[in-house]
């Protein structure tokens, strides 16, 4: 994991060098921005979804800083036992991401992040509850294009490790995106 966790660090580096040795551009894309949209958070069988909020700023062109908070839509159910079902809901997850950026023009951005989160699950099953919280490495990949320079649409994965040997989650999301 470790290993991973570095790979993902010396790529997303990588992948920032070039855009880093260019000229700088002469617009400026720093500032604050926000994201609204839907994930969709894959782990363990049990596919939960999500309505998620972003709020970050843009220190340059190629590097920024995120919050992110998400509150649980739906639910799924998974067979625990013969004839018994859970049923599986995302209560709420937060995380802090920084970010890099790859500016392919003043509208498109190839988007890395790196952070530490937490999600909390709620599971209930014939005489069982439980509320389980669970803090993770998460890393990911996507990409943003602002239709008019200020109102666009963001695209992206992340990969949540939780810590402990928890298990990982496989999240993807689609969001509106707006810059101030």
């Amino acid at each position: 994991m470790k290993a991973f966790v570095t790979a993902a660090a010396v790529a997303a580096a990588g992948l920032a060098l070039p855009a880093l040795a260019q000229a700088q551009q002469s617009t400026s894309l720093a500032g604050v921005y926000g994201n609204l949209g839907y994930a969709s958070s894959h782990a363990g069988g049990v596919s939960l979804g999500a309505v998620q909020g972003r709020l970050g700023y843009r220190l340059n062109n190629y590097l920024g800083m995120e919050g992110e908070i998400a509150a649980g839509v739906g639910s799924d159910n998974k067979a625990i036992a013969p004839g018994v079902e859970a049923k599986y809901k995302l209560r709420h997850a937060e995380a802090i991401y920084g970010v890099g950026y790859v500016p392919l023009g003043d509208k498109l951005d190839l988007i890395g992040r790196v952070g530490y989160g937490g999600s909390t699950v709620r599971t209930r099953a014939p005489g069982f509850r439980d509320t389980d919280s669970d803090n993770s490495w998460n890393f990911g990949a996507g990409a943003q294009y602002h239709f008019d320079g200020v109102n666009g649409i963001r695209a992206d994965y992340t990969r949540q490790e939780f810590i402990g040997d928890s298990g990982h989650a496989n999240v993807w999301s689609v969001a509106y995106s707006r810059r101030f």
